[in-house]
């Protein structure tokens, strides 16, 4: 099912995510797919269609700082560079304090979070919190900015929320904090440079 990116297009996705479906969606970057983090049988399935390593843990999307603080540990540094570049292309990689997600996503003790800077997936986020929100590609293909290539090339999911064409600088940079010091895990659109300057 193809939906648009309003009211009732969120309304339909954000019910088929409850029940336990895959989403495709846009973002600020690439579009991605998720699913409630909470239910491992639908993690499970993400990693099937993007034939994805179970090793590689999946990102967390959620709307707003407060919602990620519930679900990881923020130190000062942290929420510093937060505050300047969320929502937007930067994923932070902390220590997770939500037991019941760090089980169904079988993490270690490290959650990958991000906001996006887009209004459809926030308004998605804003109903069901926080949504797994990997790349919308099988795992080695490059990314999808257009919809129309992402329809073409991806299976298996439930809904589809098409945001028309996305403008992007690439895919967020991944950064972890460690002992206040900022390890660049991946080169996104932000640079190693902005993020240090923050």
């Amino acid at each position: 099912m193809k939906v648009s990116c309003d009211k009732e297009g969120i309304e339909n996705a954000s019910k088929i995510i409850s029940q336990g479906g895959i989403v495709i969606f846009p973002t600020d970057t690439v579009y991605g797919i998720g699913c409630d983090p909470y239910n491992k049988e639908a993690v499970e399935k993400i990693y099937k269609i993007k034939s994805r390593d179970i090793i590689k843990s999946v990102p967390i999307l959620t709307y707003s700082t407060e919602a990620a603080e519930r679900i990881a540990q923020f130190d000062q540094l942290a929420k510093k560079i937060v505050k300047k570049f969320w929502p937007g292309p930067l994923t932070l990689i902390l220590k997770v304090t939500d037991q019941k997600m760090k089980k169904s996503l079988n993490l270690e003790n490290k959650i990958a979070v991000r906001v996006p800077n887009h209004r459809c997936t926030l308004e998605l986020l804003k109903k069901c919190n926080y949504l797994v929100g990997t790349s919308a590609n099988i795992s080695g293909d490059l990314p999808h900015t257009n919809p129309e290539e992402c329809l073409e090339k991806m299976q298996n999911y439930d809904i589809f929320v098409d945001g028309g064409i996305i403008t992007s600088n690439g895919e967020s940079t991944i950064i972890e904090i460690e002992n206040e010091e900022i390890k660049i895990i991946r080169e996104g659109s932000l640079t190693k440079e902005e993020i240090l300057q923050s």
